[in-house]
């Protein structure tokens, strides 16, 4: 579901009670060459005043400032209500997740193929973001949130989650580390690996792996987007497809 916010072109999911979230797009902002235009990663060579600028324009239309993460493809699973009302409090925290129940905190991750997920209570009460390549994926990125979530607000058993822009099934094709990462402690798993016409690879559905694991965690209401960065050049930024290139934002926030 494209949405338009200010002249901001973002994409995100139905409606949720007490939840805003959205993922932008490459487009709507003054970045130039592989990061045109809305690059929002300071870390991915592109001019840093201009990544400036892109964050302005996006604060612009946030009730707060994004409490931004540095990832590193974990598992890891920041507090965000730690922070203070500027924003990043002590720094940028090294996680891959974030969580809140406090209103208008901007939960925010990066992506470029790999899966932003937006989880929340389905009452609105409690919100999480996490940032899952295949690596924080098998590690237990989205489990660790929805534990940090639980245990932030006990007692609590309806969830929703919503997977957004990433990398498609039929553009990702990884070797047996991957599916062996999965299906050895999963075998389950096995179902979203198609064999490769090269030995010994294999096609990966990152966003039913996702998926079946939310599922597995009693998550009830899942949407995915169905928006595949890399075969989206105009929209999307990919990394598997460019690597000189952008980054897109998911942010999040209750709203009350």
């Amino acid at each position: 579901m494209e949405h338009l916010i200010p002249a901001l072109p973002t994409v995100s999911g139905q409606p949720w009670p007490g939840i805003n979230y959205f993922c932008t797009t490459r487009q709507g902002g003054s970045s130039t060459g592989p990061w045109a235009s809305f690059n929002l990663g300071a870390h991915a060579g592109d001019a840093a005043d201009t990544v400036d600028n892109n964050r302005q324009r996006l604060r612009a239309i946030l009730p707060g400032n994004p409490v931004w993460l540095k990832q590193v493809h974990g598992a890891q699973v920041f507090d965000a209500d730690a922070v203070d009302e500027g924003g990043q409090g002590g720094g940028i925290p090294v996680a891959d997740a974030a969580i809140t129940l406090q209103a208008n905190r901007v939960l925010a991750i990066m992506t470029a193929d790999c899966l932003p997920v937006v989880l929340a209570s389905v009452d609105g009460q409690a919100l999480g973001v996490a940032h899952a390549g295949w690596r924080g994926l098998a590690a237990g990125v989205l489990e660790n949130t929805l534990d940090a979530l639980r245990s932030r607000l006990p007692g609590n058993t309806a969830w929703r989650a919503w997977i957004g822009p990433a990398i498609s099934q039929s553009c990702f094709e990884v070797g047996a580390d991957v599916y062996d990462a999965f299906v050895g402690a999963d075998p389950g798993s096995a179902v979203y690996f198609i064999p490769h016409n090269t030995d010994g690879k294999w096609l990966a559905d990152l966003p039913g792996l996702a998926r079946h694991r939310l599922l597995k965690a009693n998550v009830s209401t899942i949407e995915l987007s169905d928006q595949c960065t890399f075969n989206q050049a105009d929209m999307y930024y990919s990394y598997r497809r460019d690597a000189a290139t952008g980054r897109m934002a998911t942010l999040a926030w209750r709203t009350g």
